[in-house]
C-alpha cells in the first residue's frame, strides 16, 4: 500500500474510532509528513480527494477540519467544473513523478548547493530537444532554455529589444487571458486581431502587419484557448509568409501538443524557414501544475540577450524540478503517460461531441475539436455574464467568465467557453444538458 492511500485510511481511522471528533482539526500536513515519511505534496494530494469526498474541510490559513455529520449526510451535489485548465488529478502520473524528485535529489544534489546554468539544466536541454523531434520541431540545443513555466517565457520576450526594432505586440482577439495581463502588467503596446472557429482574416492580418509596427503576434496555433479550435496546414503558411514578408516574429504558444492525434497537423515552428518562430512548450497542463517547467526555443539571434534578461530575474530555474523532469522524459515515463492522457482526452471529446450533435444549432452553435481540453460554443444573442454565471452556479455548474479573455475590460461576447480538464463523461452529460436547456428556455 502506497502512503497517499495509507494516509487516507489512517485519517479514516481516527474518525471512525472517535479519535478526532466532527468539526475538529486534522493532523497538520508537516506532521504527517514526518509520520508517514513523506512529502507534503504526498499529505496534501491525500487531504484533496478526502476533501472532494466531504469527508474534510480546509480552512484558508487554518488547516484542514473532519466535516460535521450533518453536511456529510447531506452528500451534497459535488460540482461540475467547467472553467479550469488545471489537468485531472486522478489520470496524472503523481507516484511516477514522485518517484521521478528521489532520484533527482540523489542525482543531482550537488548541483542543488550552487547555482544552476542560466539555460537550464544541460541534461533536460538535451532530452528537450530529442523530445521535440517527435513534433517535428528541430533545433541546436543552444536555441533551448528553460524558464519556470510559459508566463515568465513570455514576460521577458515582451520586455525584449527584438532584432526587427518594433514595439507592438499583437494577439488573437480572444486569447489566453493570462497573457493579456502579462502584457498589461508590462503595460506593453497591445492590438488584437479577431479568431472565430475558423481563424482569422488574413487579410485583415496583413493589413496589420503592414500599417503597425508588430514585434511579435503571439498565436495558440492548435487547440487555442478558449475556442478550442486549430488552423489549418495553410492558414499556417500564410501567417509565416506575412510574417516574413513584414518583417514579424511569431511566437506559437504550443501548450497542449501532447494531446494531438493528427501526425499531420504539425506546429507552425516546424514550417518556419525564416527563423521567424519562437516556441514555447510547458510541461504543466500534462504532468503536474505545480511543476512550472516550460522550454522556449529561440531564434539564435535572441538567444543572448533572453539569457542575459532571465539571468537577471531568476538567475535560474529551480535545479530539481528540472532533474525529476529529465529522469522522467529519459526512462520512458512521460511518453507512456502521454500516450495514456491522449487516449483519455480524445475519449472525452469524443463522448462531448455526441451529447453537443444533438444541439440546436439556433440555440448554441459548437466547435468541437478532436481532443484537447477546450471547446467553445456560441450562443444565438449575446450573453449577460453575471446573471449567467451565477444561475449556473446555482445548479453546480462552473463556467468561466470568458470576458477575461478579450483586450477590451467589457467586450460583450456571445462566446462560452468549456473546459473538460476535470470532467468525467457523467459531469459532461448532466453539465452540457443543463448549460443548453438553460439557453433554450432563455430563447422561449
Amino acid at each position: 500500500m502506497n502512503k497517499y492511500t495509507q494516509i487516507i485510511d489512517y485519517i479514516k481511522d481516527l474518525t471512525q474510532t472517535k479519535k478526532i471528533k466532527t468539526g475538529e482539526k486534522l493532523p497538520s500536513v508537516r506532521l504527517l509528513a514526518d509520520k508517514f515519511k513523506c512529502s507534503t505534496l504526498t499529505v496534501v494530494r491525500a487531504y484533496k480527494e478526502l476533501e472532494q469526498e466531504h469527508y474534510i474541510y480546509s480552512v484558508p490559513k487554518s488547516g484542514y477540519y473532519l466535516v460535521s455529520k450533518y453536511k456529510k449526510e447531506v452528500k451534497e451535489k459535488p460540482e461540475i467544473d467547467f472553467s479550469t485548465v488545471l489537468p485531472d488529478i486522478n489520470i496524472l502520473p503523481y507516484d511516477e513523478f514522485h518517484h521521478c524528485l528521489d532520484k533527482a535529489m540523489d542525482k543531482y544534489k550537488t548541483d542543488l548547493f550552487c547555482y544552476g546554468d542560466t539555460q537550464g539544466l544541460p541534461t533536460l536541454i538535451e532530452a528537450i530537444r530529442k523530445y521535440l523531434q517527435d513534433y517535428q520541431v528541430f533545433c541546436k540545443s543552444s536555441q533551448i532554455v528553460v524558464t519556470s513555466g510559459s508566463q515568465q517565457a513570455a514576460s521577458i520576450l515582451i520586455n525584449l529589444q527584438f532584432p526587427n526594432g518594433k514595439n507592438t505586440i499583437l494577439v488573437e482577439n480572444p486569447t489566453y487571458d493570462r497573457m493579456i495581463k502579462n502584457l498589461q502588467l508590462h503595460s506593453a503596446k497591445t492590438l488584437g486581431i479577431s479568431r472565430e472557429f475558423n481563424g482569422i482574416n488574413l487579410d485583415k492580418l496583413e493589413k496589420v502587419f503592414k500599417e503597425e509596427d508588430i514585434k511579435f503576434f503571439y498565436i495558440v496555433p492548435r487547440f487555442h484557448n478558449p475556442t478550442g479550435s486549430s488552423y489549418s496546414i495553410n492558414q499556417k503558411k500564410e501567417i509565416l509568409r506575412l510574417a516574413n514578408k513584414y518583417d514579424v516574429y511569431i511566437l506559437e504558444d504550443d501548450y497542449l501538443v501532447d494531446l494531438e492525434t493528427d501526425s499531420r497537423n504539425d506546429s507552425m515552428y516546424s514550417l518556419d524557414n525564416n527563423n521567424r518562430v519562437i516556441y514555447i512548450k510547458t510541461f504543466s497542463k500534462i504532468l503536474l501544475p505545480g511543476l512550472r517547467i516550460a522550454a522556449v526555443v529561440l531564434p539564435e539571434t535572441l538567444v543572448y540577450k533572453f539569457l542575459k534578461y532571465k539571468q537577471l530575474t531568476d538567475i535560474h530555474t529551480s535545479i530539481l524540478p528540472q532533474g525529476a523532469l529529465e529522469i522522467y522524459i529519459n526512462n520512458g515515463m512521460f511518453k507512456r503517460s502521454k500516450m495514456r492522457l491522449m487516449k483519455i482526452y480524445k475519449e472525452r471529446m469524443e463522448y462531448l461531441k455526441s451529447i453537443c450533435n444533438n444541439f440546436d444549432p439556433d440555440i448554441l452553435s459548437v466547435n468541437v475539436p478532436h481532443t484537447g481540453f477546450f471547446l467553445s460554443l456560441k450562443s444565438y444573442k449575446p450573453i449577460n455574464y453575471d446573471i449567467t454565471l451565477s444561475k449556473l452556479e446555482k445548479n453546480k455548474i462552473i463556467i468561466k467568465d470568458v470576458r477575461e479573455s478579450y483586450l477590451e475590460k467589457k467586450h460583450e461576447t456571445d462566446l462560452i467557453k468549456i473546459s473538460i480538464s476535470k470532467t468525467n463523461n457523467k459531469q459532461i452529460k448532466e453539465g452540457m444538458l443543463n448549460i443548453y436547456n438553460y439557453f433554450l428556455n432563455q430563447k422561449k
